[in-house]
């Protein structure tokens, strides 16, 4: 039977967070004022790392300026920002992971709390086909209508990546307790919920919250950009 590999994106397969680049590459280049900007999504980064993370405060942060912009100019600067920023954090490591789990027939899917706006073309790049990513509403079902700044359906953080887990696998006929062996490879706390639930949970450049969670439950650690 097919096994399951689950990646966190930030800090775990990118050696960077996708979110916090994101924001900072928009007040860069003068998107967004880039003084409040960069304070706000840094105080954001740090009550993530810190657990103390409001989602909702957040998603209104970060969606806004998706819908404040055509799509087809969000493009033209997603384009920009996969060239300068995370072209360069990809790492081997981070590749050979995915790849060998690809060539082991596991079925993969990238999990992860930042927006599918900003993810998808990063998980591409990965060469894996599916992903689970908080998903920013729009106008209308048109792929690409624009966005409105606000979240559809269920953010994917913490214990919302389960359900949102549980409900890509029964689009697939799949459950997670029926599959002979799953892994989760994340480097957040914030992921302890999901880790919890897959047979095979592996603490990947874990932060020191769940370094010292997986010491005490004798989960793998794995550091890959050592």
């Amino acid at each position: 039977m097919t096994q399951l590999a689950l990646f966190d994106l930030d800090n775990t397969l990118l050696p960077c967070d996708s979110d916090y680049e994101w924001g900072q590459f928009l007040a860069r280049i003068g998107v967004v004022d880039s003084q409040y900007y960069a304070a706000q999504n840094e105080r954001f980064y740090q009550d993530y790392k810190a657990g103390r993370l409001d989602i909702h405060e957040f998603l209104r942060f970060a969606l806004k300026p998706l819908s404040e912009h055509s799509r087809a100019q969000l493009k033209e600067w997603h384009d920009a920002f996969m060239n300068e920023v995370i072209h360069g954090q990809l790492r081997q490591q981070a590749l050979d992971l995915v790849k060998r789990h690809q060539d082991a027939g596991d079925l993969c899917c990238v999990v992860t709390a930042t927006n599918s706006f900003v993810t998808r073309p990063i998980v591409e790049r990965f060469g894996i086909e599916h992903l689970i990513a908080t998903e920013p509403a729009t106008t209308g079902d048109n792929p690409l209508a624009n966005f409105t700044g606000e979240v559809k359906g269920i953010p994917n953080f913490r214990e919302g990546k389960i359900q949102r887990v549980h409900d890509w696998l029964a689009s697939q006929n799949l459950a997670l307790d029926q599959m002979p062996r799953s892994y989760f490879y994340s480097d957040s706390m914030n992921d302890l919920p999901l880790l919890e639930k897959v047979s095979n949970p592996v603490a990947t450049n874990p932060d020191k919250r769940l370094r010292s969670e997986a010491a005490k439950r004798n989960w793998p650690i794995l550091e890959l950009f050592a």
